[in-house]
């Protein structure tokens, strides 16, 4: 497990290294809604989802040889949240 590191084009919040090479490797982008907007949970999401895909992060992943990647965005909203895989 490694957390806020440099991975591709800036700083994912964690990825889950698997042992096994066959087994997937998490990028995983926590969000906290933004108070001052009117974005919703879903929306924050696909955003965290985007930020992924637009940075690169899977490129520390893909340079240990692990292809089989799952992209999950965890979003908070004081007591609710959502957690959407892309």
């Amino acid at each position: 497990i490694k957390s806020n590191r440099e991975g591709g084009h800036g700083r994912y919040d964690l990825i889950l290294f698997p042992k096994d090479l066959t087994k997937p490797g998490v990028i995983i982008e926590l969000k906290k809604l933004d108070l001052e907007c009117e974005t919703k949970l879903e929306e924050t999401a696909a955003d965290a989802l985007a930020q992924i895909e637009r940075m690169q992060y899977e490129a520390e992943l893909r340079s240990r040889g692990i292809t089989n990647i799952k992209k999950v965005a965890i979003v908070f909203d004081r007591k609710a949240s959502l957690v959407k895989e892309g």
